[in-house]
């Protein structure tokens, strides 16, 4: 039974990284569940933005995002959240009279059920509702800032850690995030049994510094290899897979986690890089060098065989030269990435790389941008290739398509049911790196 006698239209807009995108899930669950209807932002009553800081450009595209949605004839109620409205509350608020800004997420849901409980002359939900639809606040994500996905999609994302502790001179993440903080693995490992409720046959494990996950509770205190040993063996879930971690936090003791899970934790690492320069790394004051990062990887594909190993790339960072990219381009062929996102630097007022002297020119950073993604499909089409004649578990996203344990392409029978987790052996290639795969 719904909380509401009427429902709402509400929009969902996510801008940013995989964490943006389960925290939003966690408000939709919310949204979905008090009675309230999603939908596209031309039809809605509400619009709900997920804004991201990570660059001047993604603020730019946030500000773009509010005054648009705001600006639409029929005037919706405009909720901003997420890390720019952390940083510049009172900016976003002032783009528009309809525009409200929620910095903390886990607050969002109810403020949109209150508002608009509000605005129709009700009187907001009962706590008898609230129970009924969500359970206890203690059992459930969203009250505590934990997130899954809404039923429907694939592969769902849990939240298990939040904020940084590092001080990379490029970001500002951690200005809006705050300090790198855990979540209760009890509460995690409910919402992973929630997702495979809904069908999820893959969970993905995300967080800000996910490798920095600590939980230190009343006899336990757990590190990521811990949690994932604990959700192996008190959930049936069928593979977990980790979102991006730093290179530090790819120890033996994850590795062999990976190895001995029979399958069951995905075998691809998102390691982020950001440079292959160990000077260009010095500058953006990462909390490593090339070295080590070498012997990450190495280990993993000792420990690991199949591992696939994804990376960040940035180009074009002040005072990289052409010596120094060429050099980063080298590493990052050495090293075999199967899957690369590759950004151009972005000048982010508030971080010391804003002021740092010998910014590089945008038409160098797109012709370096061009070459590292040329690199990129070359590899992915290379590693691709390699897996040929194995056999592996895919995850049916879409009609025909399916993603691999390391996040490789797949085309399956247009047949199978979304959603399926189905083992295929790789019988080819094709020049982008998509593998077929043959069902058994």
């Amino acid at each position: 039974m719904s909380c509401r006698a009427t429902a709402a239209r509400v929009s969902l807009v996510n801008l940013g990284c995989r964490v943006n995108r389960v925290e939003l899930d966690a408000i939709a669950t919310r949204l979905e569940s008090a009675g309230h209807v999603l939908c596209g932002e031309a039809d809605a009553d509400v619009v709900v933005i997920n804004t991201c800081a990570v660059t001047g450009e993604a603020e730019a595209k946030t500000r773009k995002a509010i005054r648009h949605a705001a600006g639409r004839p029929q005037g919706p109620l405009v909720v901003a959240t997420g890390c720019v409205a952390s940083l510049f509350a009172d900016e976003l608020a002032a783009l528009s009279p309809n525009v409200r800004v929620v910095a903390d997420k886990r607050q969002v849901a109810q403020f949109v059920i209150d508002e608009l409980a509000a605005r129709a002359g009700d009187v907001g939900e009962s706590p008898s509702c609230q129970d009924a639809s969500f359970g206890t606040e203690e059992s459930r994500g969203p009250a505590s800032g934990r997130a899954v996905t809404p039923t429907g999609r694939t592969r769902p994302g849990v939240q298990v850690q939040d904020g940084c502790d590092n001080r990379c001179t490029y970001c500002i993440i951690w200005k809006a995030r705050g300090k790198a903080r855990s979540f209760d693995p009890g509460e995690i490992g409910r919402e992973v049994v929630d997702a495979m409720g809904r069908g999820a046959h893959e969970v993905v494990l995300t967080g800000i510094n996910l490798g920095d996950y600590r939980w230190e509770g009343p006899g336990e205190t757990l590190r990521l290899p811990g949690l994932i040993d604990k959700l192996l063996s008190e959930t049936g879930v069928e593979r977990l897979r980790l979102s991006s971690i730093e290179p530090p936090d790819v120890t033996p003791e994850l590795l062999r986690v990976m190895a001995e899970s029979g399958g069951r934790v995905a075998p691809f690492l998102h390691i982020c890089l950001q440079s292959g320069s160990d000077e260009t790394l010095r500058r953006m004051a990462r909390v490593y060098r090339t070295g080590p990062f070498r012997e990450r990887c190495e280990l993993a594909r000792e420990l690991v065989p199949d591992v696939a190993l994804g990376t960040d790339l940035i180009v074009g960072f002040p005072g990289e030269t052409e010596e120094q990219f060429e050099e980063s381009l080298a590493f990052c062929e050495e090293m075999r990435f199967a899957k690369m996102h590759i950004f151009r630097y972005s000048r982010r007022p508030g971080t010391p790389a804003a002021d740092f002297p010998d910014q590089v020119e945008p038409q160098v950073m797109a012709e370096r941008s061009r070459r590292a993604h040329e690199l990129a499909s070359r590899m992915r089409a290379q590693e691709a290739a390699r897996l040929v004649g194995h056999e592996d578990l895919v995850v049916v996203q879409y009609p025909g398509r399916a993603v691999s344990g390391g996040l490789f392409d797949v085309k399956v029978d247009p047949s199978v049911p979304l959603d399926t987790l189905l083992p295929v052996r790789f019988s080819g290639v094709e020049p982008d790196g998509t593998l077929l795969g043959e069902s058994l």
